[in-house]
């Protein structure tokens, strides 16, 4: 059977999310669709809107046939590291092909950029530092450096100002670099941007732009239109039993006191958080009232947003810089639930994959994996503040088979 792997955090999984997986398997052919999952925790630096088993059961009901956890250390890391990690397991368990979503909609502007990058690495870094010591944040520096590159030759290159490019080049960087021998492939994305509202005349809309809906409405009537049937049902089924959707105002009273419970140095200790940070952080936590309120104290241009959030994920979970700088690549494949012809391509192909398979965790000591145990726990205690169902531990939740 061949399989074709996308890289996604369906947070949550709506309309764009199935065209993109039916034009994959279309383009590639594949028998099946595998995606690699971020768990509780995501690659901006916040808690998933909700927890990772009813994402994994939006994305089996809507075209995915076998869905596998990408663990916190590469969930929760920077553009690079989270594409390290989702296409090592992809390539692990012997996708042939990925499939990611751009603006740019063709693969080879991509794989022109990427030899660029690297025949004029050199250049590249030492622009990037001339533009940071004008001011420029380190993203706009990047941008900078890579417009002026772009002049050396006469080329298609891709828009790396557009969030999906930019995302999407980091996954072919990697595949390229760590030489590994699955096909990059992109499907154009359509209607709907990374960042856009939600359009009363569309039927797509972007995963930012529902969630915006959810908060501010809290009605989820205002979102029918732009998600599968089984995605509603999904989220419908959520709020009756916990109230209300996840974001970082849910854990503010938890997360203001992992903060304030540590002192300067202790912060410090945390992954991400950069030295000369934490005194404005215990500041800023005992001053505010809700996490809008401390973002926006807290955010400069030397300080972005994501990255804040990211730091804050870290303190939340305890998780510290020695904690995550231990681990490089992946070292298992977490299992979170497939579909009937899911399962039988992990019975035909499992004596070939690159890692061991997990489907249930109780029975592993996989540093790595207690990582992501911790994160699930520190979800749960979070999403206790205002519901009165515990939600599933990792331990008591075996993969969903559909």
């Amino acid at each position: 059977m061949k399989a074709v792997g996308v890289i996604v955090e369906y947070n949550p999984f709506h309309n764009g999310h199935f065209y993109h997986i039916k034009e994959s398997k279309k383009e590639t052919e594949a028998d099946i669709t595998i995606a690699v999952m971020s768990g509780q925790f995501l690659q901006r630096g916040e808690p998933a809107l909700v927890d990772k088993w009813h994402r994994t059961k939006m994305a089996l009901l809507s075209g995915i046939d076998i869905v596998i956890e990408l663990p916190y250390v590469f969930s929760t890391g920077h553009a690079t590291h989270f594409a390290e990690g989702a296409t090592q397991l992809l390539d692990a368990i012997q996708c042939d092909s990925f499939a990611f979503g751009s603006e740019q909609g063709t693969i080879q502007p991509f794989l022109n950029t990427y030899s660029l990058l690297k025949k004029y690495d050199d250049d590249y870094n030492a622009l990037i530092k001339q533009f940071v010591s004008t001011g420029l944040s380190y993203p706009q520096s990047l941008y900078m450096a890579y417009e002026k590159l772009k002049k050396l030759e006469e080329k298609d290159y891709i828009d790396l100002s557009q969030p999906n490019n930019i995302l999407g080049y980091h996954y072919v960087e990697a595949a390229s670099r760590l030489n590994l021998s699955i096909k990059p492939v992109t499907i154009q994305r359509i209607k709907a941007g990374y960042h856009d509202s939600i359009f009363k005349d569309s039927s797509i809309a972007s995963a930012t732009g529902i969630r915006k809906s959810l908060f501010e409405s809290l009605s989820l009537d205002e979102i029918k239109n732009y998600v599968p049937t089984t995605t509603f049902t999904q989220l419908q089924e959520w709020k009756d039993k916990h109230t209300q959707f996840v974001n970082w105002d849910t854990f503010w009273p938890l997360l203001r006191y992992a903060i304030i419970r540590n002192t300067p140095e202790q912060l410090t200790q945390f992954a991400d958080v950069s030295e000369g940070i934490e005194h404005a952080l215990m500041k800023a936590a005992r001053k505010s009232h809700s996490f809008s309120q401390f973002m926006t104290t807290l955010k400069s241009k030397r300080y972005t947003w994501t990255r804040l959030q990211r730091m804050i994920t870290h303190i939340y979970t305890g998780i510290t810089k020695d904690a995550l700088q231990q681990f490089s690549k992946p070292t298992y494949i977490r299992l979170l639930g497939m579909t009937s012809d899911g399962q039988k391509y992990l019975s035909e192909n499992k004596k070939d994959f690159k890692l061991p398979l997990i489907s249930r965790v109780a029975s592993t000591k996989d540093a790595m994996l207690q990582l992501d145990l911790r994160a699930t726990e520190m979800y749960g205690q979070g999403l206790n503040l205002v519901s009165k169902d515990a939600p599933a531990a990792d331990y008591q939740t075996p993969p969903i088979r559909l």
